[in-house]
């Protein structure tokens, strides 16, 4: 890891960008976490940027790792595509949910993002097990984000 630290830095500065980013363009409207209803189980707002910068940073190391790894191109190929565009839906996401308060469509959008992620997982599994597995928090915070966008449609339609 020492030799290639400026491709693990990169790595987790992205996707840390990438949620900055859209944290940004989205901070006027994100109260309005508090202005709907919730679901049970749904976490003190504060709790989720704590959660996003962990899961920025493991998503980061995990696409290090792939990138790094030259033994199976095609499965490196397909699977930093797949976290691409799973990192491109989940900035865009904020934008549907908060600024646009698209609840459904965001709820949609996310099922597309949970499918991203998981073929993400399977790509890596082909050229880094661990990588893959770093993956895992990932699927498990946006499953859960999925239960509570539907949970807000849900309760505010």
């Amino acid at each position: 890891m020492k030799k290639h630290w400026k491709t693990y830095l990169i790595s987790v500065l992205i996707p840390l960008g990438v949620g900055g980013l859209s944290a940004l363009l989205t901070r006027g409207n994100m109260d309005i976490y508090k202005q709907v209803a919730t679901p049970p189980l749904s976490p003190p707002s504060w709790l989720f940027p704590v959660v996003w910068t962990l899961l920025y940073i493991l998503m980061g190391i995990s696409s290090a790792r792939v990138y790094l790894d030259r033994t199976d191109n095609r499965s490196r190929h397909h699977g930093l595509l797949s976290y691409g565009v799973s990192l491109f839906m989940n900035f865009l996401w904020s934008i549907i949910f908060f600024n646009m308060r698209s609840f459904l469509f965001a709820f949609v959008w996310l099922l597309g993002m949970l499918f991203f992620i998981l073929r993400t997982v399977y790509y890596y599994s082909k050229v880094d097990k661990s990588a893959a597995k770093l993956q895992i928090p990932y699927i498990i915070w946006v499953s859960f984000a999925g239960y509570l966008t539907l949970g807000v449609y849900l309760l505010n339609r």
